[in-house]
């Protein structure tokens, strides 16, 4: 959720708040940890308002991978068999090419599970599908173009938010707000807290490539190549090619004076079988940046308000888990606040027991993360040779128990969360 020029929410003088509406909780952000909060609490009766800054749920280039975790979350509450009759790609682990030949750093098949896969499904097409679990209970409200401006405050207590609608001002009083808007946090700034940051070593330009009718269908789901201090990872999503094209953090400028044609180049270079797709590649305006981050607040919650996902900690794309993070925030949350919130009075022990329960899976996947991103990533990154992997590491992930090990960690993190 985004801040708008709009004026000040605090000059806003009360004659002109359209509407005033009562709720358990607000949550701010329908993003994937919103929208499964929202749901889960309706499931138990919480009434419960959802506020979206957009008008609908359709971004390019969001995060698709829903992980063993959230398969199985979603199969305890009845959800998962048919969130696969959605269109989806089932990718078992990627498919590295170095070198040395074709690795898996991980397969998802090795560990036992229902869903031994990440399923990728656009994220519009799942949002669309948890709000429209959540609208079949009475105590559920969405509410779209809700941009909100400030927290309302009384006492000492965070008892709503005001926004700005279509048609001007509006406020949601609430028991519990909780903050699932984003790594550009509406609510995080209005609470004063500032994440702590790391720096990454990349960044990404993600965009399209066509599906041409000689393409191969990956069994994997999906691959990524290595060369010329570039990393390009690809996704197979039926109809195109998802590609991430990785550089070093801060070379986007670089890469722009570079020019197309040598993007097409670099392309070529590390994928040949992907020559052809990038002559479709004529416009910048095809690409979107992403600036990689990543950040953890030391502190989640103050009376009445209450961050997840990435409000709370911004993860890196590194294994593609940060939607899966944020819904078992939203999960735990829920677990957590239900009857607090059917009571009419959460405290700050509520709260800061959420944030007890998920700082340790968090904290470790981040650093994870870090030492990816700085021992492997950032060498690639700084070379010109192709990647090679040691034959020693190829024979340890071969090993029963070792091969595992890594395959657990992104089907499931490192702590395995349930809805109670």
């Amino acid at each position: 959720m985004t801040s708008s020029s709009a004026p000040s929410a605090s000059a806003v003088p009360d004659d002109t708040i359209l509407d005033v509406q009562q709720t358990s909780c607000c949550v701010v952000g329908a993003g994937p940890g919103g929208a499964v909060l929202a749901l889960l609490l309706a499931r138990k009766g919480v009434p419960v308002a959802l506020l979206e800054a957009h008008k609908d749920f359709d971004r390019d280039f969001r995060g698709d991978t829903v992980h063993p975790s959230t398969l199985e979350l979603l199969d305890e509450i009845g959800l998962a068999d048919r969130l696969l009759e959605l269109r989806h790609t089932k990718v078992y682990g990627p498919t590295v090419r170095a070198a040395s030949g074709a690795f898996m750093p991980f397969d998802l098949r090795y560990i036992k599970t229902k869903f031994p896969y990440i399923m990728l499904v656009p994220q519009t097409s799942f949002l669309e599908f948890i709000v429209a679990e959540a609208k079949k209970f009475p105590s559920f409200r969405l509410i779209m173009n809700g941009n909100v401006q400030s927290l309302i405050e009384e006492a000492g207590v965070i008892s709503g938010v005001r926004f700005l609608g279509l048609d001007g001002w509006h406020e949601v009083r609430a028991t519990l707000t909780v903050g699932a808007d984003g790594r550009f946090s509406r609510i995080r700034h209005l609470m004063s807290i500032e994440p702590v940051a790391t720096s990454p070593p990349m960044d990404v330009l993600w965009f399209r490539l066509p599906r041409l009718s000689e393409d191969p269908r990956e069994p994997s789901g999906v691959f990524g190549g290595f060369g010329r201090g570039h990393i390009l990872v690809v996704l197979d999503r039926f109809d195109y090619w998802q590609v991430g094209y990785v550089f070093p953090k801060g070379g986007y400028q670089h890469l722009r004076a570079a020019g197309l044609e040598e993007l097409r180049r670099s392309i070529a270079a590390i994928e040949p079988q992907f020559t052809k797709h990038a002559e479709h590649l004529t416009d910048w305006q095809q690409c979107s940046l992403l600036s990689v981050e990543s950040s953890f607040c030391k502190r989640w919650y103050k009376p009445g308000v209450l961050l997840i996902g990435d409000a709370a900690h911004v993860m890196s794309p590194v294994g593609g888990v940060r939607i899966n993070y944020a819904i078992q925030d939203a999960v735990v949350a829920a677990n957590l606040l239900a009857e607090p919130l059917r009571k009419g009075r959460v405290e700050v022990e509520d709260l800061a027991a959420v944030q007890r329960e998920r700082e340790l899976p968090v904290r470790f996947i981040q650093a994870v993360q870090t030492a990816i991103q700085k021992r492997l990533i950032a060498s690639v990154l700084q070379s010109q040779e192709p990647l090679n992997v040691p034959w020693f590491v190829r024979f340890l992930l071969r090993l029963p128990l070792l091969r595992k090990l890594p395959a657990r960690l992104i089907g499931w993190g490192l702590r395995r969360v349930h809805v109670q």
